[in-house]
């Protein structure tokens, strides 16, 4: 999902470097070749230790769950092009992204022999996500026990961003549908996005939400989720329901969280983001989904790494815009 608008002006001091553990090996059977992973931030892992470079803008992760699942499967040959702000058109479209960067048309990663591809998008689309979380915090304190951030989206009676994500299903669909004609022999996974806001109560320090607009984020995330299960099924796709299993694990859940709240750290998530735990818990069950050992092999970089002055720069700009 979209990353400009979201970070905060603080940046968290980082002192010390987050180094890799070393997981419990899976010992699944290969079922998997020749693995392309497509998506936005939610795929890409921004702030996840370690990001890769190719390009920097991208927020690509190399503990994002692409990584851990191509290690997991023991994949041949994996390429992760997932970019943190893309949307639909950027399967096919190049993208623009901070530091002089620019990713390539997502699609083009395809291949005839391709045999299976995960791609999570949508959020972004119409600026959904961005602008939940760009305009809700800025509301709570207009009515800080109400719903001040739906009453806002809501004109003449119709909720306008849940009109927008219809749409959203549409242009999922002819994305799905894009990955079938490049790689007719693939196995593709549409991947949901995991709960950010708890199921009961709040945590406003954490996710600085008016208590009523907790109901309304989730109303907006529960919509994009059915969007991607519903183009899934239009053309075949497996939808893998990241939700669902997310419960007790959002960003109000403290150290089971799987979600960043509002703050930026340079070292673990963006705001409004996954964590690395929620990629580990993403991969297991997509890995479960594929019929594998569901035992999560992590990764160690295998080319260069941003480091904490590159990390620095890409959240000025960021934040600069």
């Amino acid at each position: 999902m979209t990353l400009r608008r979201l970070l905060t002006a603080a940046v968290v001091v980082v002192t010390s470097l987050v180094t890799v553990g070393t997981g419990a090996a899976a010992a699944a059977t290969p079922g998997y070749a020749r693995y392309v992973a497509l998506g936005d931030s939610y795929t890409s892992g921004p702030f996840i230790p370690f990001m890769r470079l190719n390009p920097i803008g991208c927020g690509r992760s190399t503990n994002n769950y692409p990584s851990l699942l191509a290690a997991t499967l023991h994949v041949s040959s994996f390429t992760d092009v997932s970019c943190g702000g893309a949307d639909t058109t950027n399967m096919t479209k190049s993208q623009s992204v901070p530091l002089f960067g620019t990713n390539p048309p997502q699609f083009n990663a395809l291949r005839a022999n391709t045999d299976l591809v995960t791609v999570g998008i949508g959020g972004n689309d119409d600026s959904v996500f961005g602008t939940v979380v760009g305009t809700c915090p800025g509301l709570r304190a207009s009515d800080p026990h109400g719903a001040p951030c739906k009453a806002h989206f809501t004109v003449n009676g119709q909720d306008t961003l849940l009109a927008d994500i219809a749409d959203t299903q549409t242009k999922v669909t002819a994305v799905a549908q894009g990955i079938h004609q490049r790689s007719p022999h693939a196995k593709v996974l549409v991947i949901g996005y995991p709960r950010i806001a708890p199921a009961t109560g709040t945590c406003p320090d954490v996710l600085p939400f008016a208590d009523g607009d907790y109901a309304y984020l989730d109303s907006i995330e529960r919509a994009l989720n059915t969007a991607a299960s519903n183009a899934a099924r239009a053309v075949g796709a497996t939808f893998v329901d990241t939700y669902g299993p997310s419960l007790g694990h959002d960003a109000c859940a403290g150290g089971n969280a799987w979600i960043q709240g509002q703050s930026l750290d340079l070292l673990a998530a963006a705001p409004y983001h996954p964590r690395k735990a929620a990629m580990v818990g993403e991969t297991a069950i997509i890995a479960g989904v594929l019929g594998v050992d569901r035992s999560v092999t992590t990764t160690t970089p295998d080319g260069p790494t941003a480091g904490v002055s590159t990390l620095t720069d890409l959240a000025h700009a960021l934040l600069n815009g």
